[in-house]
């Protein structure tokens, strides 16, 4: 199996249709989409950019404690500077590790509570429950706003303890503040989640959905080049097997009766400008193309068996054709199937039995079915006809088309029978193929 492509971007086209937006609504989507694919792009090719910038901005908010506790004195100033170190560094690992960082966040919030220090870094907690909620667990991300909102009523009942006048009337405010900061940090960390799965998800179903698209023009190739190559067999194994028997047989008419050997020559001359134009026809319909200056054919049926049988004698055996019932109003595609069965068999009756044999051909339409039978009398040169070879192949697909079944095997009088039965009910598909041939 091949490996799956490492670059998994889809357009935005592909995850969006327009067919429940405006037009206008439509672009406006795209160009977000676009302008938000883009950036995470960027983010993506560079991650040192905000994976430092986030814990460099919330530094430089710490500065202002930093500097008022300077003028205090050193080791106020050494403990801010360790506490605000403590808010930011462990930032690096966000991503990596949220449960851990957002752990030593609280502890450290805890710390600074008890020793009533206020930096102005601390809202990083609130950046640690954001990852939290973007690539930690449901339950986790619930008891870390449980205990963010419990820490934060604390936190404003100890520091405004002991001064009611003032900020008491300030407390609901903040306290009503945080609690949708709070909230909100993590209702935006659970929709990134989210969100993120749902375009991950798009993603790969449009993937499939190319990967579906590619398998079935490459079925559908492998289709036509299987039909093209049963059709070539069927053409040239037939032409090639007359020709082959007329030549023999004109070799020694030359001299003897040299006007039955032109004769023979002009019907072998005759086959093979068939066979190359029903080999044209195929190819310019292939390659969409119209053949130069020749008219299109309809597919041989029913009718055209006639001139089959008139090639088969020419070529040595005596062949006879018998056409039972109400043959007249099959479908074409139906016909073709017939006369294709008809072909191989006798090609390979000539293929295969010495040119004195006698072949006899019956196509009989019954109430429900059309009964194909080919009956040669041999003797075979070799054993049997060619029943692993592509022939009886093509024989047992084509009635396969139409319900049907190909036996074929010795008979009583030393030759071999072929035998078809097709089953043309109206609910059977008529699958002419669209082209001469």
């Amino acid at each position: 199996m091949t490996a799956p492509p490492t670059d998994r971007s889809v357009k935005p086209q592909i995850l969006i249709g327009q067919t429940r937006l405006g037009d206008s609504e439509y672009r406006s989507v795209v160009r977000l989409l676009t302008w938000l694919g883009r950036v995470r792009a960027v983010d993506v090719a560079h991650p040192r950019v905000r994976r430092w910038g986030v814990p460099a901005c919330y530094a430089l908010a710490g500065i202002p404690a930093l500097v008022r506790t300077g003028h205090d004195s050193v080791a106020a100033f050494v403990l801010m500077l360790a506490i605000t170190a403590g808010y930011t560094v462990p930032l690096l690992w966000r991503r990596q590790r949220p449960v851990l960082v957002f752990a030593s966040l609280v502890v450290l919030s805890e710390v600074s509570l008890f020793l009533g220090v206020d930096s102005g870094s601390s809202a990083t907690q609130l950046v640690a429950l954001l990852n939290l909620g973007r690539f930690g667990a449901p339950g986790q991300l619930a008891v870390a706003v449980v205990y963010n909102l419990v820490q934060t009523f604390v936190s404003l009942a100890f520091f405004n303890g002991g001064n009611m006048s003032n900020q008491a009337a300030s407390t609901p405010v903040l306290a009503f503040l945080a609690v949708v900061a709070i909230l909100s940090m993590a209702a935006l960390g659970l929709a990134g989640k989210l969100v993120n799965a749902y375009i991950e998800a798009l993603q790969e179903h449009a993937v499939r959905l190319e990967k579906e698209r590619d398998q079935r023009a490459q079925l559908a190739a492998a289709t036509e080049r299987a039909r093209v190559a049963r059709e070539m067999h069927d053409i040239l194994g037939h032409t090639l097997a007359v020709i082959v028997g007329l030549a023999g047989g004109a070799a020694g008419l030359a001299e003897t009766k040299p006007k039955r050997g032109a004769d023979t020559l002009r019907i072998i001359a005759d086959s093979g400008r068939g066979a190359l134009a029903e080999l044209r026809r195929l190819l310019a319909v292939i390659h969409d193309d119209e053949p130069d200056d020749t008219p299109l054919s309809p597919q041989p049926g029913l009718a055209d068996l006639h001139a089959l049988m008139e090639r088969v004698r020419a070529a040595g055996p005596a062949a006879t054709l018998h056409l039972k019932g109400e043959l007249t109003g099959l479908a074409q595609g139906l016909q073709l199937a017939v006369y294709r069965i008809v072909q191989e068999a006798l090609t390979n009756t000539l293929k295969h039995t010495a040119p004195n044999t006698t072949v006899e051909v019956t196509v009989t339409a019954a109430q429900d079915a059309v009964i194909v039978t080919v009956e040669d009398t041999g003797p075979h040169k070799a054993s049997g006809t060619d029943e692993q070879g592509k022939g009886l192949v093509g024989m047992r697909e084509r009635a396969a088309l139409y319900g049907g079944q190909v036996v074929a095997g010795p008979n009583s009088r030393g030759g071999w029978t072929v035998r078809a039965l097709l089953v043309p009910l109206p609910t059977a598909p008529d699958l002419t193929e669209e082209h001469s041939a």
